[in-house]
């Protein structure tokens, strides 16, 4: 007799057939983000905003081929292995090469001149006069999701310095000598919550759903059948805009009440988690009429506490 496995036990299985972590490929990894979302900016409603996080992800790309990190302890980052816990958390100090990295993608962005609209040369000429001390506390206070009216408006240009030096540190690690999580819904490498899942197509990881960490863009698998925040298999739904299309979802789940979006490469192939949920607010405004409450949010779009989102 043959036996019906549980999901725990075909997440098992499933790990031992394709990659359960996908540590990122920064240059890679941005210029293709770049690309998609100026793709994705033709003819939307906010093309400006998606033009600019473009051009953050140009800055991410080129510092991506300089930037010079510090590596992991190896005896911390071996007893992090070994208690399932990540081995670059955000609430360490961030390394001192994401400063560099800012200047680097600000004047790069600055670059663009009259292009970018008054607000935004604004507010990257004010990151340009702030002192060390003054931008390391401003990143741990981002990190830390600590989002005022002020702070919001330095948010995307500051997380996305962040982003490359914390990707770049995940990208030197052993994907294999990494442990099983103890928290399986956020990030194996640095503990933050992923900005969306992806469906994959192609290689091993192909038709495999993986959650995309807003951080340092590492995936880990998941299995479908699982709500990708309170690790339900009931109730989870998936919902979308009428003539929008099937790339980008919202998983919904009626255990937690909460929502995640899905991006699904078999849709469309060029979709990017980070771009297609940057580009998707559409939808984020029709949940915003259920009862699912967005389970975590995209670290390019800044808004303040109890802001709701708009296009």
């Amino acid at each position: 007799m043959q036996r019906i496995l549980q999901p725990g036990e075909i997440e098992a299985l499933d790990a031992i057939d394709f990659p359960r972590i996908r540590l990122p490929r920064p240059a890679e990894l941005y210029a293709e983000r770049a690309a998609r979302l100026r793709q994705l900016a033709d003819g939307h409603p906010i093309a400006d905003y998606l033009r600019f996080v473009a051009l953050l992800a140009d800055g991410q790309a080129a510092a991506a081929t300089t930037v010079k990190t510090t590596p992991p302890d190896a005896a911390v980052l071996q007893r992090a292995i070994e208690h399932g816990m990540p081995p670059l958390p955000t609430q360490d100090q961030p390394d001192p090469a994401w400063r560099e990295v800012l200047a680097q993608i600000v004047e790069r962005a600055l670059a663009a001149g009259d292009t970018l609209p008054a607000p935004l040369r604004e507010q990257l000429q004010r990151l340009r006069t702030m002192d060390a001390a003054a931008l390391d506390a401003l990143a741990v206070d981002l990190l830390d999701e600590d989002v005022d009216a002020d702070t919001a408006a330095l948010q995307p240009v500051v997380m996305a310095a962040l982003q490359l030096v914390w990707a770049d540190r995940a990208s030197r690690l052993d994907a294999d000598a990494l442990g099983v999580p103890a928290e399986p819904t956020t990030c194996p490498v640095c503990g933050t919550p992923p900005v969306a899942s992806v469906l994959r197509i192609g290689g091993a990881a192909g038709g495999h759903r993986y959650l995309h960490c807003a951080l340092c863009a590492t995936e880990w698998h998941m299995v479908r059948v699982k709500c990708s925040h309170c690790e339900s298999t009931a109730g989870v739904r998936f919902l979308g805009v009428e003539d929008g299309g099937k790339t980008v979802l919202a998983e919904t789940c009626s255990a937690c009440h909460s929502y995640r979006k899905q991006v699904d490469q078999h849709q469309d192939p060029l979709a990017e988690p980070l771009a297609d949920d940057l580009a998707s607010l559409r939808l984020d405004l029709l949940m915003a009429e259920t009862e699912f409450e967005r389970a975590s949010g995209n670290p390019l779009l800044a808004l303040p506490e109890g802001e709701p989102e708009s296009e």
